[in-house]
């Protein structure tokens, strides 16, 4: 027996986009607000969590065809290569620099190496938890 799942899936299409985007928020919010990479990462797995259950898995992995458990590698050499690089430039470990950078279109931009950093903790994050999930899925299947 088939279930008809059409409302279902329209309205994750709309969630989805609106747990993506306070993600972003949330991510980008992080160095001068509480958010950051860990909880935009949770949020940003959470919208890919709902896809994964609102849709079958083969549909998704079509549409998004990424191995999380190298999202989550990418992630923590991310972390890992801004919290060294500060060791290159012979200042303590973890130190991150900022600036302010005049960019087309956006004009003057406050750009700081702590989104690099936040941007490796929420890649983890996003890996790690779909990663958890889907092998909780490929136990229960069995």
């Amino acid at each position: 027996m088939k279930i008809n799942d059409v409302i279902l899936r329209t309205v994750v299409k709309g969630v989805v986009f609106i747990i993506l985007t306070l993600g972003m928020y949330l991510f980008f919010a992080g160095h001068n607000a509480p958010g950051g990479g860990f909880i935009g990462g949770l949020v940003l797995a959470s919208a890919v969590v709902l896809l994964y259950l609102a849709y079958d898995i083969e549909t998704i992995q079509k549409t998004m065809p990424f191995d999380f458990k190298k999202v989550a590698a990418v992630g923590v050499l991310l972390a890992t290569g801004t919290a060294l690089g500060s060791v290159l430039f012979d200042v303590p470990f973890l130190s991150h620099t900022d600036g302010y950078f005049d960019l087309p279109l956006l004009g003057e931009t406050h750009l700081t190496t702590v989104t690099i950093f936040e941007a490796g903790v929420a890649l983890t994050v996003v890996g790690v938890v779909v990663t958890i999930i889907l092998s909780i899925n490929e136990e229960g299947g069995e």
